[in-house]
């Protein structure tokens, strides 16, 4: 398998809107890539559409060897680890972390298949790896905020995926929590085997030098994409914005951008 996903013109229209606009776009095997817009640009309904949860309009979308309207998007969902705050929406609260993170090896809300022993220990050693164990017997509900991301993280990693989607981990942490679950991704990106990772945000500063990749969503289209050494400067991003900014680059070469 050559590439992680390829789009070709692909484009989604509901009513009178057109909310993506002529998508051309790939990402090939062993490749991390940052998404980065403002509210509205588009990308939470690209995640949802590389997931199989929305279908293009126009174009055609292959992800992980499937060609949309050729492919079963139940198998390919559980190639596909995804992170989203959406998603506790959905988690039943009374269901304990470690069945949360095994549901995970089935791409399911909650436990429906036989599972044995071994899968449940498995499920218990991948939050662990993450730094979890203490959470290991606990109702979800009882998590803070920064306790649930992590258990979705391993949630998602639980089926081995291709691709680890990440739509804006980061939402609703504070500070300490964040640079927490940063250091948790960093530490994936360097895994053998490490699936290829899409990163959804609002902040520069959360986009980890491992996404090497970075596209440019405004208005449902790609402004533009590259290498983040060309991108995340102070010129490109001030055309992005189209308004004035500040940029500082601090010594783990994370770029923070600020309002001029």
């Amino acid at each position: 398998m050559q590439n992680i996903l390829s789009f070709k013109n692909v484009s989604l229209i509901k009513g009178e809107r057109q909310i993506l606009k002529n998508i051309n776009w790939t990402i090939k095997n062993k490749e991390n890539w940052a998404i980065l817009g403002l509210n509205g640009a588009g990308k939470t309904t690209m995640l949802k559409m590389i997931h199989g949860d929305v279908w293009p309009s126009q174009g055609s979308l292959e992800v992980l060897g499937g060609l949309f309207g050729h492919t079963n998007i139940p198998n390919l969902k559980k190639k596909i680890g995804w992170v989203s705050t959406a998603l506790q929406d959905w988690l039943h609260p009374g269901d304990l972390v470690e069945e949360i993170v095994l549901s995970g090896k089935f791409a399911s809300i909650g436990l429906y298949e036989r599972y044995s022993k071994q899968e449940m220990q498995e499920a218990k050693e991948r939050i662990t790896k993450l730094g979890g164990a203490k959470l290991l017997g606990k109702p979800y509900r009882v998590l803070s905020q920064g306790e649930r991301q992590l258990v979705l993280i391993a949630r998602a990693l639980m089926a081995r995926p291709k691709l680890l989607i990440l739509d804006e981990p980061c939402n609703g942490l504070d500070l300490f929590a964040r640079e927490r679950l940063l250091a948790k991704i960093q530490k994936i990106t360097q895994a053998p085997n490490s699936p290829a990772l899409l990163m959804v945000s609002h902040y520069t500063e959360e986009l980890l030098p491992c996404f090497d990749n970075v596209m440019f969503l405004k208005d449902g289209s790609i402004y533009k994409e590259g290498k983040r050494t060309e991108l995340l400067s102070k010129e490109s991003l001030t055309s992005f914005y189209g308004e004035p900014i500040e940029l500082v680059t601090n010594d783990k070469k994370r770029v923070i951008v600020y309002p001029q």
